[in-house]
C-alpha cells in the first residue's frame, strides 16, 4: 500500500507585513538627457510625464540596492533577518546569470538557509513575486518571505535613442509577505502574450555581442504605440479581473498601485476604471521613470511614507511589461 502524503500546513492566507525602498543618490533630469537626443523636455513631459529619474552610480550595485530596501521592509515588519525564509527577486540586470542574486542576498542580509531565487518577469516581476511568496506561505514552504523588484536600467539605455532614452530609472523596492488571519492579499489574474514579444526586448541577445555582432552594448528597445495600446486595453480588462476576483468594486479601493511606465498609461487605467476621486493613484514615474520590477513596491513606500496612503488600505496592484506578461492583485498595505 503507498504510503500517505500528509497536507501542508500553512498559513490560511497572506499579507504584506512591511515595505522598504532605495533610490540611488543621482537625479538625472530631463536636461542631461537632451544632451544625447534631438528633444525636448516639454515633449518628454507631454509623452510620458516624466522630469526626472534616479541613475546607480558605481557602488549602487543591483545587490547593494537590494540590500539596502530589503532591511528597511524587515525593520517595517517588526522582524530580523533570520526570520525570512525565502528571498525571491525580480530582475532584469542582473547580469550574472548564474548564481541567482537572492543566494548572496539571503546570506549577507542574515537569513541563514533561506531559501532564495531569481525570477525574471520584467514589470510584472513584483506581481509574479507576490503571487508566489503568498503560496509559499498558504502552502507552509515558507512563514515569512521577503520579494524584491530591482533594477539598474540604466545599464541597458541607449542614451541615443530617443525613443526610449527618456524612460527609465533605477532602484529597489521590497517587502515582507507573512501570515494572516484574514484575506489581504486577492487572487492574482496573471498570464502571458507571447505573440507580442517583439514589442520589448534587447536590441540584441548576449551572444550575439560575445561574437561581436554588434560592437554596442545590447540595450532595451520598444514598440511604444503597441505597448501603449495594450496596456491601456488590455490591462483595464485584467485590472478589473482581479477586482472582481477579490470581490472589490473600485469604489472600495483607496490606492491604485499600476506599473510606473508612462504617466499617460497610468491616468488612462485609472479612466478606464472609472476610479472614483478619493482613491489614491501613484504616479511616483514623474521623478523616478520606469524602474520596471522595482515600481510597483518603490510607489508603494513612497505613498505610505509620504501618508498618501495609509497602513490597512485597500490598493489594487498591476504590473505590465516585456513578454508580454502582466499581474493584478489587490492587496491591503501594511
Amino acid at each position: 500500500m503507498p504510503a500517505k502524503i500528509q497536507p501542508a500546513k500553512g498559513s490560511p492566507y497572506a499579507r504584506v507585513l512591511g515595505v522598504g525602498g532605495y533610490r540611488p543618490t543621482r537625479v538625472v533630469p530631463n536636461e542631461e538627457i537632451l544632451k544625447h537626443i534631438d528633444s525636448s523636455d516639454e515633449w518628454i513631459r507631454s509623452r510620458s510625464g516624466i522630469t526626472a529619474r534616479h541613475w546607480a552610480g558605481p557602488d549602487e550595485t543591483v545587490a547593494e540596492m537590494t540590500l539596502s530596501a530589503a532591511g528597511k521592509a524587515v525593520a517595517d515588519a517588526g522582524l530580523t533577518p533570520d526570520q525570512i525564509d525565502a528571498v525571491i527577486i525580480s530582475t532584469v540586470s542582473h547580469f550574472r546569470q548564474t548564481p541567482s542574486i537572492a543566494t548572496e542576498i539571503a546570506h549577507r542580509l542574515g537569513a541563514g538557509k533561506a531559501a532564495a531565487f531569481d525570477i525574471s518577469a520584467a514589470c510584472a516581476g513584483f506581481g509574479y513575486g507576490l503571487t508566489i511568496a503568498k503560496g509559499l506561505i498558504s502552502e507552509g514552504s515558507a512563514r515569512h518571505v521577503l520579494v524584491v523588484g530591482v533594477e539598474r536600467l540604466s545599464d541597458l539605455t541607449d542614451l541615443t535613442d530617443r525613443s526610449t532614452a527618456f524612460l527609465f530609472g533605477d532602484g529597489a523596492g521590497a517587502v515582507i509577505v507573512g501570515p494572516s488571519e484574514e484575506p489581504a492579499i486577492g487572487p492574482t489574474v496573471w498570464g502571458s502574450e507571447g505573440d507580442k514579444a517583439d514589442a520589448i526586448g534587447q536590441t540584441a541577445g548576449w551572444e550575439e555581442y560575445r561574437d561581436g555582432r554588434p560592437e554596442k552594448f545590447p540595450a532595451l528597445r520598444q514598440d511604444g504605440q503597441t505597448v501603449f495600446r495594450w496596456a491601456v486595453y488590455e490591462m483595464a480588462k485584467v485590472a478589473g479581473e482581479a477586482l472582481a476576483a477579490a470581490g472589490v468594486s473600485p469604489a472600495d479601493l483607496d490606492v491604485f498601485i499600476p506599473h510606473q511606465a508612462n504617466m499617460r498609461i497610468i491616468d488612462s487605467l485609472a479612466k478606464t476604471l472609472k476610479l472614483p476621486e478619493h482613491v489614491t493613484v501613484a504616479r511616483d514615474v514623474e521623478t523616478t521613470g520606469n524602474t520596471s520590477a522595482a515600481s510597483i513596491p518603490l510607489a508603494m513606500e513612497r505613498l505610505l511614507a509620504t501618508g498618501q496612503a495609509r497602513s490597512g488600505d485597500t490598493a489594487l496592484v498591476i504590473g505590465f511589461g516585456a513578454g508580454l506578461v502582466y499581474a493584478a492583485t489587490v492587496v491591503t498595505l501594511p
